[in-house]
């Protein structure tokens, strides 16, 4: 299942126009803060599909019953970008646990490129919800590489939620086709049609960790 936010009208989509914007985006930390906060509208919304069970609570007055989570979270991403992406989900599900993928393109001269995945550090996620998010879905291929190696080393989830801020047509359909329909949900703030022959997604936003963090010198 797929679920694209800017379908309909929210705040996300202040985020998104900000975070897209050439000149807003030149500042930063609004950046950086801009994909925290379309992460925890994001999060906001996954949490409308988790289990929930009925628990009491004790107040100062008496006792009150409330529906809460019962999903065991564990929140992934891919350095560096995903970094501010990933605090903003880690704001609302603060007591999930949490992992980290090192993943980076490595150019040729040509101009040509393959993903490569070189560091993961994570908890077992065997029967846990697995939230993979990354602020940019291009090719699709980190992120399956991604989630390929956290199964290969860490265990098999009950199921996985996939939420990128932008996304380009091919990567979803990229995504869609190599994980698991029967337990994967996919999120995305909006979806572009144009991916380049470079794989950047047009219009896009630009490097989304080059935006946050600074240029990056390629070796």
């Amino acid at each position: 299942m797929v679920h694209i936010l800017n379908h309909s009208n929210s705040l996300l989509n202040t985020f998104l126009a900000e975070i897209r914007n050439v000149d807003i985006q030149q500042d930063r930390m609004r950046f950086r803060r801009n994909l925290e906060r379309l992460g925890e509208v994001m999060a906001y919304e996954i949490s409308k599909t988790l289990h929930y069970s009925s628990r009491t609570v004790e107040t100062p007055l008496g006792e009150a019953e409330i529906m809460l989570p019962d999903d065991e979270i564990v929140l992934a991403t891919i350095l560096r970008a995903g970094i501010p992406f990933h605090q903003g989900f880690l704001n609302y599900f603060d007591r999930a646990s949490c992992s980290f993928i090192s993943a980076y393109r490595r150019y040729s001269k040509d101009g040509t490129f393959n993903v490569r995945v070189e560091y993961i550090s994570s908890g077992d996620i065997t029967d846990k919800t697995l939230l993979l998010v990354d602020p940019m879905l291009a090719t699709g291929t980190s992120l399956v590489l991604a989630y390929n190696a956290l199964l290969e080393k860490k265990g098999f989830p009950a199921h996985v939620h996939i939420a990128a801020g932008v996304a380009s047509e091919e990567g979803l359909e990229y995504v869609k086709k190599h994980l698991p329909a029967a337990n994967t949900t996919i999120w995305c703030g909006a979806v572009d049609q144009e991916l380049t022959v470079h794989s950047y997604i047009v219009p896009g936003l630009g490097d989304a960790g080059d935006l946050a963090y600074g240029a990056k010198q390629d070796e």
